[in-house]
């Protein structure tokens, strides 16, 4: 399908695929305690004061109700070690946590073991853009660890050279 500009969607994928983004996981608890997440590398920081984030969920995404229904998310920065959990955060039909060491963060949100970056937000705004919900968060809760990220460039999963 194109847009009225002539570009496809595949056009659109691999122009933005140029991009090189890190990868996280975003997550959430429904009404009922269950925890949901998803590989998002749709993420980026807003603002520094407030500290707002933005990611960008899906309307396809099996977890897009509960992200909708949260008054908060949080979002897992993945390590260059952690491309396993990127892969099995995009499975459909699995309990995703299942068998996974995570905990609740102090507002609740599920964080992974391992990552780079465990970031707590209360959700401020969410509006409808295209296929998509965004998702304006701000940061209330924040832990930091050293390490390098996983990065994703064209399409696959990369490594960042660290060494200059």
């Amino acid at each position: 399908m194109s847009s009225e500009v002539g570009v496809t969607s595949a056009e659109f994928r691999r122009a933005c695929g140029r991009f090189p983004t890190g990868v996280t996981i975003a997550s959430v608890v429904d009404a009922r305690g269950t925890p949901h997440g998803l590989t998002v590398s749709s993420f980026t920081s807003v603002s520094l004061d407030p500290p707002l984030i933005l990611i960008c969920v899906g309307h396809r995404v099996s977890a897009i109700d509960a992200f909708r229904a949260s008054a908060h998310f949080g979002i897992n920065v993945l390590a260059e070690d952690q491309r396993d959990l990127a892969e099995r955060f995009t499975r459909q039909g699995q309990d995703r946590f299942d068998g996974l060491k995570w905990r609740r963060g102090k507002i609740g949100v599920p964080i992974l073991a391992g990552v780079l970056a465990a970031v707590g937000c209360a959700v401020r705004q969410r509006f409808t853009a295209g296929d998509h919900d965004i998702f304006v968060g701000e940061m209330v809760g924040a832990r930091v660890a050293r390490g390098t990220p996983l990065i994703h460039f064209a399409s696959h999963y990369r490594r960042l050279d660290v060494s200059h």
